[in-house]
């Protein structure tokens, strides 16, 4: 075995490759801090979503339930269940629209 060396030194005595490895590692910070979800907008989308799917449930079903009422007093079954459903359908689309067409905060 010969004792020559391979005429490589270690990595961590170049300061050249010491401050390359610097910002590299800086580098990838700011990469993943980039990639990393905004909270913020996330809570904002979820929030949204459920008020959509509030929207679109409270108008169907408040307006089976008027129908159902009336039908039940009125004596009109099932013509008051139907057409009120139809117009809490109506109105939770309505909602749903004017919902999308607002600005983002």
């Amino acid at each position: 075995m010969s004792e020559e060396s391979s005429g490589r030194e270690p990595i961590g005595e170049d300061a050249r490759i010491d401050a390359l490895e610097e910002r590299l590692k800086a580098a990838r910070e700011r990469e993943d801090e980039r990639n990393r979800p905004q909270v913020k907008g996330v809570d904002a989308n979820y929030r949204l979503g459920n008020r959509v799917l509030a929207e679109l449930l409270g108008g169907i079903g408040g307006g089976a339930l008027i129908g159902w009422v009336i039908d039940r007093f009125a004596g009109t079954a099932p013509w008051g269940l139907l057409v009120m459903m139809f117009f809490g359908i109506i109105v939770a689309f309505r909602n749903i629209i004017r919902i999308s067409n607002r600005r983002p905060d």
